[in-house]
Order: C-alpha cells, then structure tokens, then sequence
C-alpha cells in the first residue's frame, strides 16, 4: 500500500514521533511506501511531496518540529484546492493519507472525507483543546517548559519584591495555564473558561502581601477575556487582547498583549511593580518529553493500521490507557475545555 502523511498548523513537539511510527508501521509490517506532502495542505495541493523512507526518519524521534514542514492553509480558500487535492491523491494512487494536525486542519480532513477522499486523522495541539481524547502529544512537553520557567521566575520575583505576569499559549482554554499554574506553585491563574473581576485579581494579591509575602505569580492564558469594561474603545474586537485585527484562513486573530494589559492593571490597582514574561512559541519548540514521544509514536502506529485497514473518517486518539479509533467528527463538535474540578484545585492556593 501507499500512504502519505502531512502536518497541518502549528508546529508540536512530537511530530516527528508521528511520522517515524508511521513510516515504520507501514514499511516494517505491511511492506508499504510512504510520502509525505511539505507543509500541510499546501503540499497536497502542489503536489509538492517527498519520499519517507527508513533513512529519512532516521535519528528523528527526539527532535522538536516537523521534518514536512507546516501551514495553516485552508483549501477551501484556495482557488480550485478540493479538486487539486483530490487529483494529487489519484495521481499518485494513494491508498490513504494521514493527516496531522488540530482542530482546524482535522476539520478540512473531515470535509474531504465526506466528499469521498480517504483519511485518517491524528489530533494534535499544545493547547490539548481537541475533544475525543484524553491527551494531545506535545501539550506534556508545554507544560513542561512552562512549569520550568514558572519555577525559574519565582527566585527572580521574591529577590526583587514583585508580582511576575505569566503569559502562556491558550487560544480557547486554559489547559497548560492551569497545569503548568498548579505545577509551579502560582499563586493566580486566569484562564478563558473561567470569567474574572480586575478588582478580585487586586484584591487577591494585596491580601497575599499583606500576610506577609512580598512576591506573587500570577499565570494568564493568552486568550483569557478581560472584562469588557477595560476595553471600552475595543468593544468591537470583543474582549480578547490581540496583536492585530487581521485573521488566518481559518478566520482565527493573532492573539496576544493579555500579560502586558494585566500587568498594568495590576500595578495601578496594587502599587506593586510589576513585571510581565510571555513564553510564547518556547512552549511548542524544542524536544519533546517522553510523554510525548510515546504518545506521538502509538498514534502514529495505529493511524497506519487503520490505513491499511481502509477505516477511512478515524481519528486515534487516547482513552485511559488505550489508543483507540474514533469518529473523526468528534475532534470538531466541540472543544474540550479544562475541567471545573481541576480549576478549583488551583483555587486552593490562590493568594
């Protein structure tokens, strides 16, 4: 059999664990020959493609990224890209392709699949928002690097007399902000699930001074919501703090600004100094965890039986402690928001 496999979106440690598992799955159990398509939709609509042989893959378990290459290329906002996509896979005589990626890209792989192409879905995102599955690859190795930091900002924040704005990656929830918050001992974590008062933020940190402590924490996801009361002129964007108005082709604004605008506010409510880090893309670079490479390296085995097995609308995904194949269509209903009793454990240490 032929399979093909690309990365679609944000790149994710633990890509790379993917496409290995696949290859190797294909190749080693049922004598097949993989592609992959160089970043993401795009490359399917090219054609642009290169081989993933036992060479190709040699050596990269460990390493951060995507060897193919990602974008966040929408097809269906691409002048004939249904029907360049459904050409490239007849003219390459694929059997099935692998697609890696979050909600957006998952939700064009399901299109297509209505539309008759054959795919399999492998969900993945830091942010661990997809629903079906208990975790994504790559969310472990986030809050990891998020915790590190976390740790690392606390001796930086008491020698100093501080509060220190943590800003981390959370578009729609407020996952790694609350594990990474509970991990490193924050003592504030604002997440978008969860709607908060400026003054209660205030209140929380003056009270955590007044008995005594003279530094405090306070992690924020990059999509939480400042009350719209902050945001008078800005009424129209909503209120989300964002880089820039404009949107990707999936419709999505750049986010950002959340960490600077709370610290300010902070400053002027407490009379604190305050200062802000926004770890940014350090969250999603680097090499992933064993976790992770674990996690990356089941689903990518399975993904290639399912090929094989012509189970074409599947989504691996983990439940307890088993990777299973679910309807793909559960990875786009809806998102999976972080769990009220795990937020109102880190409530017990706030302040």
């Amino acid at each position: 059999m032929k399979v093909a496999v690309l990365t679609g979106g944000g790149d994710c440690p633990g890509l790379n664990a993917v496409i290995r598992a696949i290859v190797r799955r294909t190749m080693g159990k049922y004598g097949g020959e993989v592609v992959g398509f160089r970043y993401g939709w795009a490359g399917v609509i090219e054609n642009n493609q290169m081989p993933l042989g036992l060479a190709e893959v040699s050596g990269i378990l460990p390493r951060g990224g995507t060897i193919l290459g990602t974008s966040r290329t929408n097809p269906y906002r691409v002048d004939g890209g249904f029907e360049a996509i459904k050409k490239t896979l007849k003219d390459e005589k694929l059997d099935g392709l692998i697609v890696v990626g979050g909600e957006d890209t998952l939700g064009v792989a399901y299109k297509l699949y209505r539309e008759g192409l054959p795919i399999v879905g492998v969900p993945k995102t830091i942010d661990n928002d997809i629903n079906g599955t208990d975790f994504t690859f790559g969310f472990d190795t986030a809050v990891h690097i998020a915790t590190e930091a976390i740790d690392r900002l606390h001796t930086t924040a008491e020698s100093h007399n501080r509060v220190v704005v943590v800003e981390v990656m959370g578009r729609h929830t407020g996952w790694i902000a609350v594990k990474a918050g509970i991990a490193g001992g924050a003592d504030l974590i604002l997440i978008p699930e969860i709607p908060f008062e400026l003054d209660d933020v205030c209140s929380i940190i003056k009270k955590r001074h007044g008995r005594g402590k003279n530094f405090s924490i306070v992690v924020v996801a990059e999509g939480a919501k400042l009350p719209a009361a902050e945001h008078e002129e800005d009424k129209a964007k909503g209120e989300l703090v964002l880089q820039q108005g404009s949107t990707d082709a999936f419709g999505h604004v750049r986010l950002g600004g959340i960490g600077n605008e709370l610290a300010r506010i902070i400053e002027e409510g407490t009379g604190f100094e305050t200062r802000v880090t926004v770890l940014g893309y350090t969250q999603r670079g680097g090499t992933p965890t064993a976790f992770d490479r674990v996690l990356g390296t089941r689903f990518g085995v399975v993904a290639a039986d399912l090929v094989h097995a012509r189970e074409f609308g599947k989504m691996v995904s983990l439940h307890g402690d088993k990777v299973i194949p679910i309807e793909m269509s559960h990875a786009i209903e809806r998102l999976k928001l972080v769990d009220t009793e795990l937020y109102e454990v880190a409530q017990t240490f706030f302040g």
